[in-house]
């Protein structure tokens, strides 16, 4: 019992004079030994790494799991070192949706067999949106966290230790310089400072030890840049992969799509099921129809399904004498069949429109060659 009180006044002792030299130093009344350059480099690199880790790693969160009530949920059970439950993804629930709305309206209508294969396609996404989860949070999330919470702690562990020592230390001086003034008038002090001077070599040594101790945990900052540059890597490469397969499963779906469109929409073209879809046009497909000439029908008003069929046919086709447009292509396109004209980005050709014709294709002649091409592909030109 005696021992521990010695200890804990000890311990006191050491506190109150870190407490004075602390606050000496903040009112500009004692000296503070200085780092060297190298080390204050190394001590801003690990802030600036565990504050932008930090920042990744949140934000990385929030993109996997946007739901902050669930990120909190997961969260406990991690901490707790539960087994987190599967969730349904938003795909999937919609999935869910879509196939018992389909068999409510009937799988077997139009509008019901469309919903059962959006519905699996859903659900594709889904459980590719949940592999890329999964994957993210082993590859990318779990160092994150295990920088913060294991290597970057035992740093501001050792860097506290170092700071009391750099405390203890310029105690130690100022005992040794206040001891040696007062020698300067009484020799009675020589002990003090015999007595000072052993205290600051073993603040010093304990000082230069805990601050090797401290430079090569800095050091290995580095290695952990390039463990967390290889995770980086592994994220990017899951995350591609995700939307790769979101991809294609959207392609293949507008393929199905695409064959059924004709049928439940007979008087209508159907575009290229095998390509992407087309981007957005700046212009409105119906303001478009409107401006591009038509070529003139003498007689009675043909049917507009009628119309359709008969542009199939484009080597009757010829186009108006006048009123005819230019347009710049602004995509690539693939020609799906012989009636379509394939294109190249920036190239020019003529382009008008059809009687009854789909709004949201052309006629377009480049040289001797003739064919359908959608209008969001084209940039018209006055």
């Amino acid at each position: 019992m005696d021992f521990n009180m010695k200890k804990l006044a000890s311990d006191a002792g050491v506190f109150f004079s870190r407490a004075v030299q602390f606050t000496e130093e903040k009112l500009g009344q004692a000296e503070k030994t200085e780092l060297d350059a190298h080390f204050e480099n190394l001590l801003a690199k690990a802030d600036c790494t565990k504050n932008w880790t930090e920042k990744i790693l949140h934000q990385t969160e929030v993109l996997l799991q946007p739901n902050p009530s669930v990120r909190v949920e997961e969260f406990l059970y991690e901490k707790l070192d539960r087994k987190v439950p599967s969730r349904v993804t938003n795909g999937e629930l919609l999935a869910q949706y879509m196939v018992e709305a389909a068999n409510d309206f009937g799988p077997g209508t139009p509008y019901g067999k469309t919903l059962l294969k959006v519905g699996e396609t859903q659900k594709r996404l889904g459980g590719a949106e949940r592999d890329f989860m999964h994957s993210a949070s082993i590859n990318f999330l779990n160092p994150l966290r295990s920088f913060l919470e294991g290597d970057w702690r035992t740093i501001s562990k050792e860097r506290r230790i170092l700071e009391n020592r750099r405390l203890d230390l310029d105690a130690c001086k100022a005992r040794l310089k206040k001891a040696k003034a007062a020698e300067a008038k009484a020799s009675l002090w020589s002990d003090e400072v015999e007595k000072a001077e052993h205290e600051l070599r073993v603040a010093q040594t304990d000082f230069d030890r805990q601050a090797e101790v401290t430079r090569l945990l800095l050091e290995g900052i580095s290695s952990t840049h390039v463990n967390h540059l290889r995770c980086l890597h592994e994220f990017v490469e899951s995350q591609t992969t995700y939307y790769a397969q979101g991809y294609q499963y959207m392609l293949d779906l507008q393929k199905q799509l695409g064959s059924s469109r004709g049928e439940i929409f007979p008087g209508t073209f159907v575009g290229n099921a095998g390509s992407t879809s087309p981007p957005p046009a700046t212009t409105s497909p119906t303001t478009v129809a409107a401006t591009i000439p038509v070529v003139p029908t003498v007689g009675r008003a043909p049917n507009p399904a009628t119309a359709v069929e008969g542009a199939l046919n484009l080597n009757d086709v010829k186009p108006p004498a006048s009123g005819t447009r230019k347009a710049r292509v602004l995509y690539d396109y693939e020609a799906a069949d012989s009636r379509e004209l394939a294109l190249l980005a920036d190239e020019m050709i003529t382009v008008y429109s059809l009687p009854g014709m789909d709004p949201d294709w052309l006629i377009g002649e480049r040289g001797n060659q003739k064919g359908k091409v959608p209008v969001t592909y084209l940039e018209l030109l006055s």
